[in-house]
Parts: structure tokens; C-alpha cells; sequence
């Protein structure tokens, strides 16, 4: 078992080598562009990735990677930052090994978070790299006027300090926050597994708004149905995860979504539509609805 840490802004885990397709291949390269991959895919294309359950989640830049085994250009992985049942180290699935380095990185450096969307990474001369993804956590080395130096599996490189939460701003946010950050990604494309600024699935952006706001849960929606604090559904708050299960709320978890307030929530509902404002009344959601859970602590 060897570890290492993701050396690209977004890198995909597939279910296997032989799930990626030719329509992929921007993705799957050692400089994936995630832009590109998703802008090439049909609507029945970016569907397929879950109605063929190819890709598993994804990992962000900087993050450690257990290496369980290789593959020829491939690498059986497991994530420990993304909690799941399926393995106890973390989430597991396959992903290109040359999009990992072996990096030694201080655990105890103080980190900043990206808080924009996207934020430029430039090297120390100032050539930019590539755009990393809302919250992304790197090593601070130092702090400068207008950009902050950081550590990175790639060597040190630069930050515009406006694209970045420095430690001493980063705090456990209340539910209300929460909400106003998922806020910003409205009308954002759906991506099944997606777990980055360029698309969410519905757990992946539950996921990345918690863990942006100081809260650190599981991956899958099933996962996170079974952790927190249980809290009567007439008792809801901003912040709040609500969940959804089939056979009218008995049977299996399927749905997350971000309880808004006012009876809607804030979601990435599925495969070609996009983050929306939903209100429950009415709909198969008010149905469905069979468990709410707050990790948010205010």
C-alpha cells in the first residue's frame, strides 16, 4: 500500500480501466481537462456516465491517495478523505496513475481553502498552471500582499489571495451559511460522481458544501442518511440535509438535497439538469422525503 496525492485539479475514479470511452479521453490524460471533456459530451453521453455507473467520484487537487495496486497506466485506489461503506480506508475505484505523484506534504502547516469557483495555480514566477476547484485546502508557506505562496504536490506555487479563505477566516459555518455558498452554484450542470465546481452529483455537492462550511462527512447520500444528528422534518433548517428514498420514502436512499428554507432545498438533482431550487410540496420529493440530518453545529 503506498500513498500519494492527486497532481490535477480534478481527477476522475472510474469503476474500472474499462469503463473510460473514446469521448473521455480528456479526462483520462495526464493533463485532463475537465472543461473540455464535459463541453465534448453529449446530453446522452454525460447520462450514460450513470446509467453505465462508469465513474465512481473524484478527487481534488492536493489530496492523498492509497494505492492498493497498478495496472499498466492504471492505479486501483481508495480515497481516505471520502468516508464509505465500501471500504473502510475510503472510497475506492480506479484512476490514472500518472495523475498522482508521490509527495511529501506537512500535515501540520496551516491551510488556506479556495473560496472562488475556480483559482488560478501559478508557479513562483508567476506562469499560470491551471484553475483548481472551489475548496480546495493547501498548505500555507507564506502570506504575501496580493498573492499567498502555498505547498503542492507539483512543487510551491502561487494563489491571488481574493481567490482564497486564509486560516484565520475559515471557521465551522452556520447552516445559514452553507446555503448562501450552495447559492453560488445555481444552474451548474449536473455530473454524475462529480464532486468539483465543473459539476455535482447530488451527494458530491452536499459533500463539497459541508466540507467547505468546516464539516467533514461521508461521500454517498446513503452514507450521510446514517451520520449527524436526526432532526424531526417538521424541525428543518437552513443547512440541513434532507433525504429521499424510493417506494414513496421506505425503501432505498437515492437523493440528498440542502434544505433552503421556506419548504424547498437547494440540489444537483439528476443526470442532465442542473443545481436548482426546489420546492417539496406537492412534488415526488415531499413523497420521497424520509430523513433529515444536521451536521452543521452553528
Amino acid at each position: 500500500m503506498k500513498k500519494r496525492r492527486t497532481a490535477v485539479p480534478v481527477a476522475t475514479i472510474w469503476s474500472a480501466p474499462e469503463s473510460i470511452r473514446s469521448i473521455d479521453q480528456a479526462a483520462f490524460r495526464e493533463h485532463p481537462d475537465m472543461t473540455e471533456w464535459l463541453d465534448q459530451m453529449s446530453r446522452d453521453e454525460t447520462i450514460a456516465l450513470c446509467r453505465e455507473k462508469r465513474i465512481q467520484t473524484q478527487v481534488l487537487f492536493g489530496e492523498e491517495i492509497i494505492i492498493d495496486s497498478v495496472k499498466g497506466a492504471w492505479a486501483k485506489v481508495c480515497l481516505p478523505s471520502q468516508a464509505t461503506f465500501k471500504d473502510p480506508r475510503g472510497y475506492p475505484g480506479w484512476m490514472p496513475l500518472n495523475q498522482s505523484v508521490s509527495s511529501e506534504i506537512t500535515e501540520n502547516k496551516k491551510k488556506i481553502m479556495v473560496q472562488s469557483k475556480y483559482a488560478s495555480f501559478y508557479t513562483l514566477t508567476q506562469r499560470k498552471r491551471f484553475d483548481l476547484s472551489f475548496s480546495v485546502c493547501l498548505p500555507l508557506i507564506e502570506d504575501a500582499q496580493s498573492f499567498v505562496k502555498v505547498d503542492s504536490p507539483i512543487g510551491p506555487g502561487l494563489l491571488k489571495k481574493q481567490d482564497v479563505l486564509m486560516p484565520d477566516q475559515q471557521h465551522r459555518q452556520s447552516g445559514e451559511e452553507i446555503v448562501n455558498n450552495a447559492v453560488r452554484f445555481l444552474e451548474l450542470p449536473y455530473l454524475w460522481a462529480g464532486m468539483s465546481a465543473y459539476g455535482f452529483d447530488c451527494s458530491g455537492f452536499s459533500y463539497t458544501l459541508l466540507r467547505a462550511g468546516g464539516y467533514l462527512i461521508p461521500r454517498d447520500a446513503d452514507d450521510q442518511a446514517l451520520c449527524g444528528t436526526a432532526i424531526p422534518i417538521e424541525a428543518a433548517l437552513p443547512g440541513d440535509l434532507l433525504f429521499f428514498a424510493y417506494e414513496n420514502g421506505k425503501g432505498a436512499v437515492h437523493h440528498v438535497g440542502i434544505y433552503y428554507g421556506n419548504g424547498r432545498m437547494i440540489h444537483s438533482p439528476t443526470p442532465g439538469t442542473i443545481v436548482s431550487i426546489t420546492e417539496l410540496k406537492g412534488t415526488k420529493y415531499e413523497r420521497e422525503l424520509c430523513a433529515v440530518r444536521r451536521y452543521w453545529t452553528g
